[in-house]
C-alpha cells in the first residue's frame, strides 16, 4: 500500500511538473511573440489622410511639455502642416499639485507653434486607456473615426490596440525625434510588451483599472 501510494504520488508530481513546464514555455513564447510585435509596430510609420491626429500624453512641467511630449507634439505639427488631418487631439490629465494638464500644456505648445486653437481638441485621462476612451466620443461625434496616433515607438502597439478597442480606426505615426533612444528604450519595450500581452487577455480597460488599483 505504501509503495502504491508512493508511485501514485510520483506520477502526480511528474504530471504537475509537465503542466508547469508547459505553462512556463507557453507564457515565454507568448511574451516573445508579443515583444516582436511591439517592436515591429514601433517601426511602422503610416501617415495617411485622417479625421484627426491623436497625441498620447506624457509628462509636463508647469505647462511646459517634457522633451518626450514635445517630440510627440512636433510630429503632430508636421503631420498637420502636411494636411493629413485638420484636427489634433491632445490628451492627458495632471498629477496632484500640477497647474496644467498634459493636454493643456500640449495645446499651449501647439498654439505657440502657430496651430489655431480651433484645430486643437483636448481629452484628459490618467493613462493611455483613459486618454483614448475619453477622446473617442468627441472624435466620433465629429466624424473623425480614422486617426493618426502619435507617441513613442515603444508605446505605439498598445496605443493602437486601445484606440481600436474604443471604436477608432488608428494608424501608426510614431515620433521620429523621441529623446528616448538606443538601449534606454529596453525597459520601455519590456513594460509595453507586458502591457500588450496582459491587455489582450483581460482587456485594456481592466488593465487600466488593475494598474490604478495597484497604485
Amino acid at each position: 500500500m505504501g509503495l502504491l501510494a508512493t508511485l501514485t504520488g510520483l506520477r502526480l508530481l511528474r504530471f504537475i511538473l509537465r503542466v508547469v513546464t508547459f505553462v512556463v514555455v507557453a507564457v515565454a513564447v507568448y511574451l516573445a511573440v508579443t515583444a516582436v510585435q511591439v517592436w515591429m509596430t514601433g517601426r511602422r510609420y503610416e501617415p495617411r489622410p485622417a479625421g484627426a491626429i491623436v497625441v498620447m500624453g506624457a509628462a509636463q512641467y508647469n505647462g511646459v511639455p517634457s522633451p518626450d511630449l514635445a517630440a510627440r507634439l512636433d510630429e503632430a505639427e508636421i503631420l498637420w502642416r502636411q494636411h493629413y488631418a485638420e484636427d489634433i487631439m491632445v490628451t492627458g490629465s495632471k498629477e496632484v499639485g500640477d497647474r496644467y494638464t498634459e493636454a493643456q500644456a500640449s495645446a499651449r505648445y501647439l498654439i505657440t507653434a502657430g496651430i489655431p486653437s480651433q484645430d486643437i481638441l483636448e481629452a484628459g485621462g490618467g493613462d493611455s486607456w483613459e486618454n483614448l476612451a475619453l477622446a473617442a466620443p468627441t472624435l466620433l461625434s465629429r466624424g473623425d473615426q480614422t486617426v493618426l496616433v502619435v507617441t513613442d515607438p515603444f508605446h505605439e502597439a498598445r496605443s493602437l490596440a486601445i484606440a481600436s478597442s474604443v471604436g477608432l480606426t488608428p494608424y501608426p505615426t510614431p515620433t521620429q525625434t523621441s529623446p528616448i533612444k538606443g538601449v534606454a528604450t529596453a525597459p520601455f519595450y519590456g513594460k509595453e510588451t507586458v502591457g500588450v500581452a496582459v491587455g489582450r487577455i483581460i482587456g485594456y480597460d481592466h488593465l487600466s483599472w488593475l494598474h490604478a488599483s495597484l497604485g
